[in-house]
């Protein structure tokens, strides 16, 4: 999914490298001062998945948590799963993982748009840059990355941590450990140091296996320490500077990539995974595996490890199982290869508990959370026989039954409506458009645009149907509504085409198409469309077993979305952010002597404000569901619609903005101040909110009707 250098360690005998695991070990659990209201949460480990499903994608085959008991049941018996958690928009790995670790959206994170963001150069002309930074890393267009509202870097999410003394453990998860070399190594040591030097070096050599020791090194792997931790008292440990953190951040470390953090945490070996082989590349080397693709055993495998060597927070990240990790292609639901790695990854988890439980680590004295990127759509006919559960009865399909379906859009825009206008598009099933120039929302190219989009067409390749390819269009004004624009006018985009989530789009070399399948076809190396609108890939799923968390098994009643996973884990740990989130606590997941003070005294008027702040703030909630349908008819509409649109989306997005900051802050104030929700905030804050979602849910209503 996602994206190192080589540098020699003394030998470190046995015998010392276990004392030396001991004592960090205890000296950095001693050190670390959680603050959880029932006084029992002493480690939290956050483990995310790529796309893994709670429901099931064919009623007959079991779902992907279904196929993985060990994990499954370990929530079930012990905590809560919700299948009413959501994403943001877009619904796209980065954006995803990034509002979990931090609890804001895009717009105060600097990445809506990703895995990459376009943005315009001062010519008008159009360039891309990665979603997948490090975190102090500059992007394309010369500011932050993690552009917040200030104009600077986000404040990073191991910063409460850090300051608490615990150590932050960080296992491919999304720009809180090097992403990308030479790039991060650039970021972080300076241009022209030694680590940079000799990275460059190995990338250019004529050897493959030496390409790769960058990326096996550096990658994916981190430990941030807090002041005087054993762990980061050695030479491997560098300065983990913020120069934009909130009330300064000085004198913390940490530990960047294998070649430095495996020495500290394993000196006497290479790390393995938990089927007891060496986690390594292709070649061999120890370090980080192939790619941002984790297995699971490879994932727990590793942060086990920092568990025991006294990490007490994890970060993790496991691959999708749907995706074949021992070949080329992709799997459909059912599929012998799909059920297989399902299985995998359900034994792992079984040893992972073990290990865990035989190193004290359980749920009566750790937070667990674990959470989807986000789900995805399966593009493909039916399978192979019909009655096929996966599990007894492998399932199959025909060739041209399972891919997704690629269209070019350029090429296809010129066959069927005649326009050659230059642009670029972050590709997906929700492409964002970057018309060259940088029009304006009312100029002409941007409006011809808009009515072309909204006119395309094909013939489905696997049915023979004909589809419409634009579901829904947003302009500017919406993206801002919907949390999409940052701080940075370049990053931008002219539109979004919330597209048929079918189909994949992107731009491609040649003029107009001959026959349709010049422009569309099938891709069978992929199947599994994500980014869109549509619930299948945006409702997804969330689950927290530990102290304080109450025993409800499956539980959808309460409206979620990833932005509320941050606030939550801080209010069972005792620990605050310098910032006010996007997010809720959600206190109806929690025991009642584990809430906060502030919201144990007011506990329905918080939790009453809450829901109707997520319908109105959230860019799924109804208000934002609504505004997105009223959008596509106006941008799709006559100029004097859109005219009328645009002022009224205007002062309707700064009411929504005024409002939502007026509820965060009264929620804020409950849950980290001791501030609780007063009655009279409820009923007005409330009332207002309420009838703000009635208005543009009438909108919505009298301009097409709600679409799904």
């Amino acid at each position: 999914m996602k994206g190192s250098r080589s540098k020699l360690k003394a030998p470190v005998s046995l015998a010392l490298g276990l004392f030396f695991l001991g004592a960090a070990s205890q000296s950095a659990s001693a050190a670390c001062q959680l603050n959880a209201p029932s006084g029992q949460i002493k480690r939290v480990i956050n483990i995310v998945f790529d796309n893994v499903h709670l429901r099931r994608d064919n009623p007959n085959v079991p779902s992907d948590l279904e196929q993985m008991p060990n994990l499954l049941n370990f929530i079930r018996d012990n905590g809560v799963v919700s299948g009413n958690h959501h994403t943001p928009l877009i619904s796209h790995t980065a954006h995803d993982i990034v509002t979990g670790l931090t609890g804001v959206y895009g717009d105060r994170s600097g990445i809506p748009v990703a895995n990459s963001y376009g943005f315009f150069k001062p010519d008008g002309s159009v360039s891309f840059s990665p979603s997948f930074l490090y975190w102090t890393a500059l992007g394309g267009d010369g500011k932050p990355e993690m552009l917040d509202e200030r104009g600077k870097t986000a404040p990073a999410p191991w910063v409460p941590f850090t300051r608490a003394g615990c150590d932050v453990g960080a296992f491919s998860v999304a720009n809180i450990e090097f992403e990308r070399v030479p790039d991060d190594v650039t970021t972080f040591f300076g241009a022209g140091s030694p680590q940079d030097t000799a990275v460059r070096v190995q990338l250019a050599s004529p050897s493959a296996a030496v390409r790769q020791q960058p990326t096996t090194d550096y990658l994916g792997i981190a430990v941030h320490c807090a002041v005087g931790s054993r762990l980061c008292n050695n030479s491997n440990a560098a300065n983990d500077t913020l120069p934009d953190e909130p009330g300064t951040y000085v004198g913390f470390k940490g530990l960047f990539g294998n070649i430095n953090v495996q020495p500290v945490i394993s000196p006497s070996g290479p790390i393995k995974d938990l089927d007891g082989n060496i986690i390594a590349d292709q070649f061999g080397r120890p370090g980080f595996p192939n790619g941002f693709s984790p297995l699971a055993t490879q994932s727990l495998g590793y942060v086990a490890t920092m568990l025991e060597a006294g990490v007490q927070v994890i970060y993790v990240y496991i691959a999708d199982a749907h995706d074949n990790r021992f070949g080329s292609g992709t799997f459909g639901p059912g599929e012998a290869g799909y059920v297989a790695q399902l299985k995998q990854y359900d034994i792992a988890f079984g040893k992972f508990f073990q290990r865990l439980a035989a190193d004290g680590i359980t749920k009566d004295n750790t937070l667990f959370t674990v959470t989807p990127d986000e789900n995805d759509h399966f593009v493909g006919g039916a399978p192979t026989p019909a009655n096929c559960d996966g599990v007894n009865v492998p399932c199959t399909y025909a060739a041209g039954q399972k891919g997704e379906i690629d269209v070019l859009l350029n090429r296809l825009l010129l066959t069927q409506r005649a326009n050659a206008t230059p642009f670029s598009v972050h590709s997906d099933d929700a492409p964002t458009f970057y018309i060259n120039g940088n029009p304006a929302p009312t100029d002409a190219v941007t409006r011809t645009m808009e009515h072309d989009l909204d006119a395309l067409v094909a013939t489905n390749p696997m049915t023979g149907s004909t589809d419409k390819l634009s579901r829904l269009l947003a302009d500017r004004a919406e993206m801002k509504l919907l949390h999409m624009v940052t701080t940075s006018p370049a990053r931008t985009p002219t539109l979004t085409m919330f597209g048929n989530d079918n189909y994949f789009f992107e731009t491609g070399s040649g003029g107009a198409c001959a026959n349709q399948s010049d422009c569309v076809f099938v891709g069978p190396a992929f199947a599994w469309n994500h980014g869109d609108f549509q619930k299948d890939i945006t409702r997804t799923w969330v689950a927290m077993v530990g102290p304080g968390v109450r025993s409800l098994g499956r539980d959808d009643q309460v409206f979620t979305d990833h932005a509320d996973v941050r606030p939550t884990v801080m209010a069972l740990v005792g620990l605050k952010d310098d910032y006010v989130h996007e997010g809720r606590v959600v206190a109806e997941w929690l025991h009642e002597q584990a809430l906060p003070q502030g919201i144990r005294e007011r506990h329905e008027d918080f939790t009453e404000l809450a829901r109707v702040y997520k319908q109105l703030n959230a860019p799924l909630g109804r208000l934002g569901r609504a505004s997105l349908v009223w959008s596509n008819h106006a941008v799709t509409g006559n100029d004097k619609i859109y005219g009328r649109y645009l002022k009224q989306i205007a002062a309707i997005t700064e009411e929504r903005d005024e409002l939502a900051g007026q509820i965060k802050t009264v929620l804020n104030n409950a849950s980290f101040h001791n501030q609780p929700v007063g009655e009279g905030a409820e009923d007005g804050l409330g009332h207002r909110a309420r009838e703000l979602i009635d208005r543009v849910e009438d909108l919505a209503e009298r301009s097409r009707g709600l679409e799904d």
